[in-house]
């Protein structure tokens, strides 16, 4: 019963983990799914999305939001793929949490803020785009949905995203009302997220959320100092759970009796 409770207590620590946010076509919680498609395919194993979801994310309109790729034109192949890739990770990405915040919004209760991208996904994400045509600097706000989609606003012009965002920062942090932010670290660095990986290699991001959780937890000056010895996975122990280690001590010896189990460590 002890180790039962130092469990969940050690469970309860890591609310950021493993998480899916409340939002429009977020599962209540994570979970395998064989099945889903194409570019978001890399989450199955554990994913806050569905199959469904991760087909009509690949679509030039989708019917997750009505949003049009192309609002000003056919948007290039080599730029729709990272929005497809960046739905993707929204979508279907369980290790968003040290990020989600309150929303307040009529489509979503919670939304990501602030989330630190990896520079190459950034920098390759603008160069992709960078001649595509754009009438709006951030795409939550501003549309014209008269038809039921988004459009230009009247009297907007349609110009190069290398105007409208003139840097990559511009691109990933503007677009999305500041969801994203450009990280100067690079991708396998442990401390920014990836939109694109291999599973064959696993998810790198699991990593990363790990160590941002450890960050909001820990005290300013333990951050300071950098990154704890231990791996930031470990979380550190309560005070309640160092009160019960003593008793979990106790406790598993006399439950083993004359069993062997304590004999050979």
């Amino acid at each position: 019963l002890a180790l039962l409770a130092l469990l969940a207590l050690l469970a309860a620590e890591e609310p950021l983990l493993n998480v899916c946010m409340d939002a429009k076509h977020h599962k209540s919680e994570p979970g395998p799914e064989g099945k889903l498609y194409d570019q978001c395919s890399p989450w199955k194993d554990n994913a806050c999305c569905t199959a469904n979801t991760s087909s009509e994310a690949h679509r030039d309109q989708s019917l997750l939001y009505n949003f049009n790729w192309n609002h000003c034109g056919v948007m290039p192949p080599k730029c729709k793929r990272h929005f497809i890739q960046d739905t993707c990770l929204y979508e279907c990405s369980p290790n968003l949490g040290p990020w989600i915040e309150q929303a307040a919004s009529s489509w979503r209760r919670e939304r990501i803020l602030h989330v630190p991208l990896c520079r190459e996904d950034c920098e390759e994400w603008w160069e992709d785009c960078k001649d595509a045509l754009t009438c709006r600097e951030n795409w939550h706000q501003g549309w014209n949905w008269a038809t039921g989609t988004n459009r230009c606003p009247w009297g907007s012009m349609c110009r190069p995203f290398s105007q409208v965002f003139p840097h990559p920062k511009d691109l990933c942090e503007k677009i999305w009302s500041s969801s994203f932010r450009l990280s100067p670290e690079r991708r396998g660095s442990g401390r920014c997220i990836q939109m694109w990986f291999d599973p064959a290699q696993g998810n790198p991001n699991v990593a990363v959320a790990r160590y941002y959780a450890w960050r909001k937890r820990s005290p300013p000056a333990q951050v300071e100092n950098g990154a704890p010895h231990r791996d930031p996975a470990v979380p550190a122990l309560p005070w309640c759970v160092l009160l019960l280690l003593p008793l979990a001590l106790v406790l598993l010896p006399e439950r083993a009796g004359g069993s062997h189990g304590w004999g050979s460590l």
